[in-house]
């Protein structure tokens, strides 16, 4: 049942007793990998982004020093996805109920005696919700310290492995989906199928972009017919492998982070 996820380090494989005994539980990193299941194009699985999330937050895991108490919850595989849902096969939930579950989610673990929870998104179209959640949980919970953070953005390096193009404009079933999901799920993915696209191009003059400072609401099939929205005909699965031990290595300094942060009170 854990999967991608270190057995030791599963959360669901622990005891009710065995939390309670837990010495200094307000200290134990608990990390909360999301998804979504969602399009990725002609060449990929829906399970993209639920698949990364796993693989980052277990390889971090299998590397930490077992010094650091940190556990993965089993991943949320369903998201919010409606700018998807044209494509068939997308699944997803509202806004509201998403953060509704990831509300119910920490505040259970508020009630075991835990403190530190880091929400691990791997999602592009959620980010707002999983802050909007982390903030509402630590207004409710004073001492409960929650991270909204997100897979790709930790220190890696691995973006000198994709053109200046496709770290631009690749945000979607690009170069670098692809290539980890080739060291993945090699079997699922089929690169016979692989279409490059990039969303069309604004005015030359236009201050708004389709991602960025001064955004603009769309849904994918504004911008892209295939689903697609870079370029994966370059992806190579030394590459993917690459990028998971970029990207594993970048979360093991956060979880040490994570374990020996201290919150910065303003003094009176």
């Amino acid at each position: 049942m854990h999967g991608l996820i270190p057995p030791e380090r599963f959360f669901p494989y622990l005891t009710w007793t065995e939390i309670a005994a837990m010495p200094d539980r307000a200290s134990v990193v608990l990390l909360q990998p999301i998804g979504a299941i969602e399009q990725h194009g002609p060449h990929l699985p829906l399970i993209v982004d639920s698949a990364i999330a796993t693989a980052v937050v277990g390889q971090a895991l299998r590397d930490l020093s077992p010094a650091i108490p940190a556990y993965a919850l089993p991943t949320l595989y369903y998201g919010k996805s409606n700018e998807h849902w044209h494509f068939p096969g997308t699944i997803t939930l509202t806004a509201q109920t998403l953060l509704a579950l990831l509300m119910e989610v920490g505040e259970s673990l508020y009630r075991a005696g835990f403190r530190k929870l880091a929400f691990v998104n791997a999602h592009g179209g959620q980010p707002q919700i999983v802050e909007m959640a982390a903030r509402d949980l630590h207004q409710r919970y004073g001492d409960f310290w929650v991270f909204p953070l997100f897979v790709w953005r930790v220190p890696h390096g691995g973006e000198t492995l994709l053109t200046p193009k496709e770290r631009a404009l690749g945000i979607h079933a690009g170069d670098a989906e692809t290539s980890l999901m080739l060291a993945l799920l090699p079997d699922y993915v089929h690169m016979d199928q692989a279409v490059a696209e990039y969303p069309p191009d604004l005015p030359a003059d236009s201050l708004l972009s389709v991602e960025g400072e001064l955004p603009f609401a769309w849904v994918t099939q504004d911008i892209s017919q295939s689903g697609v929205m870079g370029d994966p005909l370059s992806a190579t699965r030394e590459k993917g492998d690459r990028l998971l031990a970029a990207l594993s290595h970048g979360w093991v300094r956060v979880i040490e982070n994570l374990y020996t942060f201290q919150p910065p009170i303003a003094q009176s």
